[in-house]
């Protein structure tokens, strides 16, 4: 369960970031912050998959790239998403061409998975605030329900329930057509 600190008085963000890193993290959400609940086996097992297979179509063509468990810190919020997207012009990197350790913009995709203990109202709160500030795609996964809720700027979120429902990709991978069956069939280890 996600739950506000009540040990710590209201912080600026720029104190928040000055504190040190929490197991789980925390996150910075107007003036408050909330620690995310420790992932859980579906949750890690959507994850890791999500993230290998966006990273083998987006990687080879230096077109996309996916992050687990990222702080990105922007428009006044600091969050550590599930999933992080972006473009690969816009991963910011050093000098060197190394990827920097502060993200300080928005992501192009967000993905989402609850937890059987996590409130869906903050997680759509945290997606929605993205999609305010610029992200193109948010997911909100739903591992129990088998449901995947597509959220776009500016238009009403879309629940895919059915099992041929073919998932929204960013255009970078608009040749990666992933069905509801198929996201939820990783959950069957072979």
């Amino acid at each position: 369960m996600v739950s506000a600190s009540s040990t710590f008085p209201t912080l600026s963000l720029e104190e928040f970031l000055k504190q040190p890193e929490t197991k789980p993290a925390s996150e910075y959400i107007d003036g408050r912050i909330y620690q995310k609940p420790m992932p859980q086996g579906k949750h890690s097992t959507l994850q890791g998959r999500l993230i290998s297979e966006i990273n083998q179509i987006g990687l080879p063509q230096r077109s996309i790239y996916a992050f687990p468990e990222l702080r990105c810190t922007f428009a006044g919020r600091s969050i550590v998403l599930d999933i992080s997207v972006f473009t690969w012009e816009w991963i910011p990197r050093n000098a060197d061409g190394e990827v920097e350790n502060t993200f300080t913009l928005h992501p192009d995709w967000v993905i989402e998975i609850l937890l059987p203990d996590q409130r869906p109202t903050r997680v759509i709160n945290n997606l929605l605030f993205c999609l305010n500030n610029g992200t193109l795609l948010g997911w909100l996964i739903d591992p129990d329900e088998k449901t995947v809720i597509l959220f776009q700027p500016g238009q009403q979120p879309i629940a895919k329930e059915a099992s041929s429902d073919h998932l929204l990709m960013p255009s970078q991978l608009e040749h990666w057509h992933l069905t509801l069956e198929e996201l939820f069939n990783w959950l069957n280890l072979p």
